[in-house]
This record gives C-alpha cells, sequence and structure tokens, in this order.
C-alpha cells in the first residue's frame, strides 16, 4: 500500500493504526527531522536526546511516546510505543522505492540465450546478462548492470545502477546492492619471488551473499582464490568497504563506512564494525563483537564485548590506558621536578 501527501493527520494515524490528538484535521504535506521541521511537517521524538525539541518544534504533527505528552506543542500527536519505527513505516508508504516496470525488458539490454530470466523480473537499460546466468521473480537491475557468466540472483532483489558481479556470485533473495559496487573481482593476492616480482595468483573461487543482505555503493567484495568468500545473512554493509579475499561475515552483522578486512578473516555473528575501522588477514572474531571506530584488530577476538584502539583492546582497559597517556605530561613534569630535588639535596650532604 503507497500514500502520498498531503494528508490529515488523521489520515496518518489510520496509516499507522494509532490514535491521533489535538487537530485531527490539519494538513500534513511533508516529513523532517523534529529541530527542523516546519508547519505541515510530520515529524517523531524517539529518544530523550531529541525530547527537548518538544516544547519548541514547528511541525504540525508529532509522533510521541506515551512519557512525552505533557511536554508536546505541535497542533495534533500520535503516541506510539514504537515511535522511530512508526516514522519508517510512514516513510515507506509516502516515498515508495524507484522501480522499473514489472518484466521490462530494456531494448539496449544484452541478455544472453542461455540466461533463466523470470518472467516478472525487470531489466534495464545498458544491462549485460552473461551465459548461465538466472534472474529470480520480481527481481530489479537497474540501468547498465553486468552479470558476468554463471552468476545466480535470487528472488525481490534491486541491484542498482551499474553495480557489477564476476562470475560465480551468487545473491540470496530480498537484498539490495547500491550503486557501483562490485562483487567477485580478484582478491589482492601475489606470490612475491626472489627477485621481488610479483605474479598473480589465479582467483578460481566465488562469492556467496545470503538472504536479506543490503550492501552499500562503492563497496568491493573480493571473490575467494578457492572457495567462497560469504556474506550471511541479514548482514548490512554502509559505503565504500572492502572486504578481501575469502572473508566470511556471520549474519547480522553491521559493518560501517570505509571498513577494511583482509583475506581469510572470519567475522562472528551479530558483529558492530565502525566507520573506518580494519581487520588483518586470518583471524576470527566472536559473535557479538562490536569495534569502534577507526579502531584496528591486530589479533583474534575470542570474547563478545567491545573492543577499541589500535591495536584494539577491551574497551574500558584501552580508556583507562587513554587516560594514562594523557596524564604523562604531568607525570614527567612530577618526575623531573623530584629528580632535580633528590640532586639538590645530595649536593648539600656533600
Amino acid at each position: 500500500m503507497n500514500a502520498s501527501f498531503p494528508m490529515t493527520a488523521r489520515q496518518i494515524g489510520d496509516l499507522l493504526g494509532r490514535t491521533v490528538d489535538g487537530d485531527e484535521s490539519i494538513m500534513i504535506t511533508g516529513v523532517n527531522s523534529v529541530d527542523v521541521a516546519a508547519p505541515g511537517d510530520v515529524s517523531f521524538v524517539g529518544s530523550d536526546s531529541f525530547a527537548r525539541h518538544l516544547s519548541v518544534t514547528a511541525a504540525s504533527c508529532l509522533i510521541i511516546r506515551p512519557q512525552d505528552v505533557a511536554s508536546v506543542s505541535s497542533a495534533s500527536w500520535i503516541v506510539s510505543p514504537a515511535p522511530y519505527q512508526d516514522m519508517v513505516v510512514l516513510m515507506r508508504l509516502v516515498n515508495p522505492e524507484y522501480s522499473l516496470e514489472k518484466g521490462l525488458r530494456a531494448s539496449s539490454a544484452i541478455i544472453d540465450a542461455t540466461a533463466i530470466i523470470d518472467a516478472t523480473a525487470s531489466i534495464g537499460p545498458g544491462c549485460v546478462i552473461s551465459a548461465g546466468c538466472s534472474v529470480g521473480p520480481n527481481t530489479q537491475l537497474l540501468a547498465n548492470v553486468v552479470l558476468y557468466p554463471n552468476v545466480r540472483v535470487g528472488a525481490d532483489c534491486v541491484l542498482h545502477a551499474n553495480v557489477t558481479c564476476y562470475q560465480g556470485t551468487t545473491v540470496g533473495d530480498r537484498c539490495v546492492i547500491h550503486a557501483c559496487s562490485v562483487i567477485g573481482s580478484d582478491g589482492f593476492g601475489y606470490v612475491e619471488h626472489d627477485d621481488k616480482h610479483f605474479e598473480k595468483i589465479p582467483h578460481v573461487g566465488g562469492v556467496r551473499i545470503g538472504n536479506d543482505v543490503e550492501i552499500g555503493s562503492n563497496v568491493s567484495i573480493d571473490r575467494a582464490a578457492m572457495g567462497l568468500t560469504v556474506i550471511e545473512d541479514r548482514v548490512k554493509i554502509d559505503n565504500l568497504v572492502q572486504l578481501a579475499h575469502g572473508v566470511t561475515i556471520g549474519q547480522d552483522t553491521a559493518i560501517a563506512a570505509q571498513v577494511a578486512i583482509a583475506g581469510g578473516t572470519k567475522v562472528g555473528r551479530r558483529n558492530r564494525i565502525a566507520g573506518q575501522a580494519g581487520i588483518v588477514g586470518h583471524v576470527e572474531t566472536a559473535d557479538d563483537v562490536v569495534v569502534y571506530a577507526q579502531s584496528g584488530v591486530a589479533q583474534s577476538i575470542d570474547q563478545p564485548g567491545s573492543y577499541f584502539g589500535s591495536p584494539a583492546k577491551q574497551h574500558g582497559l584501552a580508556l583507562r590506558i587513554d587516560v594514562a597517556l594523557r596524564q604523562l605530561p604531568e607525570l614527567l613534569r612530577q618526575v623531573r621536578t623530584l629528580t632535580a630535588q633528590v640532586e639538590e639535596m645530595k649536593r648539600e650532604r656533600g
């Protein structure tokens, strides 16, 4: 079901299955963040950090928590046990994803005769689908997507413009791959000879992506030299991430922008890896690990918990070390002062 602005606050409540208080007839024309919302906007407050805006926001309708009712000043409001989730539902209803006509075969697309394309799949302009490929029901390949030979893409997927999947890549169901990402390119693997020149190692493995995975734009996921690079179910990967050959990412893991993970590493389930973190090759992380931004993981992490620093340490320990380091200049000053006092006492005693 889709909806569109303008609509009344009452109509928004009906879409969400919630009761509206205040002026049900006020007209809503858009969505916005609570701190910058203008008259005609609907917004939400789902945490204490944004509750300070309740009494000053110009939004015409707010989706709020039960404890915030006494502070609300907007013309209408909707009480919800989960304001953020309700706002996501509303945004999805009023801003449907861009999609191609179901079953489209763009005249400029090149589709090999051996490829199996479901009748409901859509193939956009400039796409190239090579021999032995398969594309599942309701999947959308937007402009200039390239599938090398023997690529399999499941049902209800969206591959955005200029995505390239190398040979042997498998993509599960309900996956989203954003523009310009490359799946299955050769890993950074070379043999260094005695005279220091490099010889390329053939990469004959593949990439297997599970179900309900989302991959951001300009992500590079290398094929394995042998075997598979594996992205398990429900993994979420931000833009500009590099996953090297033979990496395994456990299910329900989230990886933020500019993370790099070297070859052969196995990341556990439900990991959270923050921006610009790096993980060396051929190590493992346990399930339920959090790696803070710009941290460097130099060895395996075998216990759940939060890790920070380079090399990464347990978060609490890393913070204590950081505090101690900040005290070093003063400690050095005190040592120099005490040393000078001791020397002066020695001279006085002759």
